[in-house]
């Protein structure tokens, strides 16, 4: 017979606390110590903070659920562990198979979330917890149901590993292209010697006057092309005009975050840029995107990275692109190059798309899986 029990009266719960901060440590003294989802894996989460003086602890297989920003995911803990104020430890009792009441968590989990409270991030409270509603059937049939599940997610992964790998596959055959493509040119420079180069400008909100405008981000400038879903606006008084904005056709780079990250500019409407970007114009007529695509390059293939400066967080300074050592022809030379690379890599962008659909649909189906196992439907 299914039963519906609270998840207090089926479980043990143990509320996460966070320790002192002093006695976090890197060094492997104490026990592992997890804060929220930012630790979480697949199954298990990756231990890289320990704590010397625990303060709640949970065992070996209890599941770790997150409790704050996000609300829902969950892990397994894989041994005693000390766990922070964004986690909660459950542990079935004997009448609960674990990986059904497991799996019954990843089929809750969208449902969970919504039940978080904030305003600055969710978060779900103790009470809410403990009177979550688990159906519990008999344990032979929650066996079967695990059963089932995880011989129907064995298929999936299999597929699921299979589209990762053509992916990877793509990517390595991106590189091919390339690197066939700039080596073709025998001429290197400094890029310092055939660009102007200018950081945005600094936001202030206190210091800053003149008119509101429309303004790039680090976070709009994607790989090849712009995201403008949020652009947020800053003051620019009128002889800064010239000094701060992005004109058609020119290359915008990003100093940090993700350095060398670019993108041509390729509309009419010009538009303004903070301190984060640098606008880089030629000296010459060379074509933009022969360089957009050679910095691409340059990162996928590590080769940028000597370029960087930052201990933590890296840059790429004004100085530092001056140094990059780019491939130098003539306007003709580089359009051909341009147009052989994107060619090629048009058919890749197809080939991915297809395989990102793929796996959102295995997504899919995977949730669809626990919907009808949890339903009683899955045979």
């Amino acid at each position: 017979m299914r039963r519906t029990l609270k998840l207090k009266d089926c479980c043990t719960i143990i509320a996460g606390q966070s320790p002192e901060s002093k006695y976090y440590n890197t060094d492997g003294i104490g026990m592992p110590f997890f804060q929220g989802k930012a630790d979480f894996g697949d199954l298990y989460p990756t231990i890289r903070v320990y704590c010397s003086q625990p303060t709640k602890i949970a065992e070996k297989d209890d599941i770790l659920l997150s409790v704050r920003a996000p609300v829902g995911p969950t892990n397994l803990s894989p041994g005693l562990v000390c766990i922070g104020r964004g986690l909660t430890a459950i542990r079935p009792s004997p009448e609960i198979n674990l990986r059904y009441l497991l799996h019954y968590f990843r089929f809750f989990e969208t449902k969970l979330s919504a039940q978080g409270t904030g305003t600055t991030f969710k978060a779900i409270t103790q009470a809410t917890i403990k009177n979550l509603d688990v159906p519990v059937p008999p344990l032979s049939e929650q066996e079967r149901i695990v059963a089932r599940i995880e011989e129907l997610f064995s298929q999936l992964d299999a597929s699921v590993a299979e589209l990762k790998m053509a992916k990877e596959r793509l990517k390595a055959y991106q590189q091919a292209v390339l690197k066939e493509a700039f080596g073709k040119v025998t001429t290197h420079t400094p890029f310092g010697e055939i660009i102007d180069a200018r950081l945005g400008k600094m936001l202030d909100k206190e210091k800053n006057t003149g008119n509101f405008h429309k303004y790039l981000r680090n976070i709009n400038v994607r790989w090849f092309s712009f995201d403008l879903s949020d652009l947020l606006e800053m003051r620019i008084e009128a002889d800064e005009i010239e000094k701060y904005s992005v004109s058609h056709n020119d290359l915008i780079i990003c100093e940090g975050g993700e350095p060398g990250r670019c993108a041509v500019w390729d509309k009419q409407d010009s538009i303004f840029y903070q301190k984060a970007l640098h606008r880089v114009r030629f000296l010459d007529n060379s074509n933009p995107r022969f360089y957009m695509y050679y910095l691409w390059f340059s990162a996928q293939a590590g080769q940028l990275f000597r370029y960087f400066t930052g201990t933590g967080i890296k840059h790429l300074t004004g100085q530092s692109l001056s140094k990059v050592i780019v491939p130098t022809a003539d306007r003709n030379v580089q359009d051909s190059i341009v147009a052989e690379i994107e060619s090629r890599l048009s058919v890749c962008d197809s080939i991915q798309k297809t395989v990102d659909t793929a796996l959102q649909q295995a997504e899919a189906l995977r949730q669809s899986i626990l919907k009808k196992a949890f339903e009683g439907r899955l045979v």
